[in-house]
């Protein structure tokens, strides 16, 4: 009997032709290759979590962004009509203010101005009144300030205006381009003054515009005056009118950098509308100043001789008329003779200036408001400013 050969695979390990491998000798996959796919895996679901947070906040913001710009457009013309609303209670305000036969002035004491009234206020409807509305989800406050307080800038002459630059402590030296370059703004012709400045200088700016010729409607318009710009509203922290552009010099004003050791600027002297006479009940010391002949002195005196309750007798509070003011020991004769001829004890032009809010959504109004009579009493302007 012969004996059985061994096949060749079980001694080389080689596979006999059209058989498979055997499956011990099948690499496998090592722990560690493993390790680092599910290292991979891992990674590409966090990366894809963290895009997918990121694209969720971002709608989340987007919508909230699209809320509430749709809910300030709807509370917008709740807005207006509040803000409006506000400026028709200052007119019945000053309406009534006119009507106190006591009290024949306007004062800073009187209700309208933020005072408590005089005696006659008692037993007028202004007795309990304060600028305030209140709504179910909003209301509006505001603040009334006469424009006769201030010159008016319109009608003031060159002896106005030097006297006015004098005030604010201007060098004599720098008065005279800036005097007549304003008086060249608001006349009719092309004809320049001495250093004033007309259409062919304003052309040569960048970019080039035209002198008005014509009357100031706006106080800012100072910033497009040649030389008055330097001198717009130093000392005044308050005024709305801070960030406005001045084409002069290419950049905007604040009153950090407009004259910041002057005790007071051309806006806090000047006003484009007012019926032209300085109240002196409601007029600053720097204001009064302007008037032809009236020293610092008389200026302060008239100011702190107007304080207190008026009892009638014309020698406390109030002014009831111009010449109240010879109680004032520093007020010469001269003095009053000027001051009748550009003061007045009565205002009738009014800047109220509205702060309305609608479910935290805020927005301020300015109303500008002429008085002539407690029944003639009209809305001259209305606009929102932000």
């Amino acid at each position: 009997m012969k004996p059985r050969l061994r096949s060749s695979a079980g001694i080389s390990g080689t596979p006999a032709p059209g058989r498979p491998l055997a499956a011990t000798n099948v690499p496998r996959p090592t722990h560690h290759a493993a390790s680092v796919q599910a290292g991979i895996a891992l990674i590409i679901v966090m990366i894809s979590i963290f895009v997918l947070t990121i694209l969720a906040g971002g709608f989340a913001y987007s919508m909230k962004v699209e809320t509430k710009l749709s809910r300030n457009a709807n509370s917008e013309s709740e807005l207006e009509w509040l803000g409006r609303s506000a400026i028709e209670c200052a007119r019945w305000e000053l309406a009534q203010q006119l009507s106190i036969a006591q009290e024949p002035y306007d004062a800073l004491n009187q209700v309208w101005a933020g005072g408590i009234g005089g005696a006659g206020t008692s037993n007028s409807p202004l007795a309990d009144f304060k600028n305030e509305i209140q709504i179910q989800n909003g209301s509006a406050t505001w603040t009334i300030l006469d424009l006769e307080r201030k010159a008016n800038i319109n009608i003031a002459s060159e002896a106005i205006l030097q006297q006015a630059l004098m005030v604010m402590g201007v060098d004599a030296g720098q008065m005279t381009p800036v005097i007549n370059s304003i008086l060249d703004w608001i006349d009719k012709d092309e004809n320049p003054r001495i250093q004033g400045a007309e259409s062919d200088f304003y052309q040569g700016l960048n970019p080039p515009y035209f002198a008005k010729n014509g009357p100031i409607d706006d106080i800012s318009e100072l910033l497009m005056i040649k030389g008055a710009a330097d001198f717009y509203a130093a000392g005044d922290t308050a005024s709305p009118q801070q960030g406005v552009y001045n084409p002069l010099t290419s950049r905007f004003h604040t009153t950090a950098n407009i004259m910041p050791t002057a005790p007071v600027g051309l806006t806090n002297l000047f006003t484009p509308l007012s019926n032209g006479k300085i109240n002196i009940n409601t007029a600053s010391a720097e204001v009064l100043q302007i008037i032809p002949t009236i020293t610092p002195e008389a200026a302060q005196g008239i100011v702190s001789a107007r304080e207190g309750e008026d009892d009638g007798s014309g020698l406390f509070g109030p002014y009831r008329n111009v010449g109240e003011v010879r109680r004032v020991p520093q007020v010469s004769l001269p003095m009053l003779g000027a001051l009748q001829q550009f003061a007045n004890v009565r205002s009738s032009t009014f800047e109220v200036r509205v702060d309305a809010q609608v479910g935290g959504y805020h927005r301020h109004f300015v109303g500008v408001i002429g008085r002539n009579s407690p029944r003639d009493v009209q809305i001259l302007s209305f606009y929102w400013t932000d």
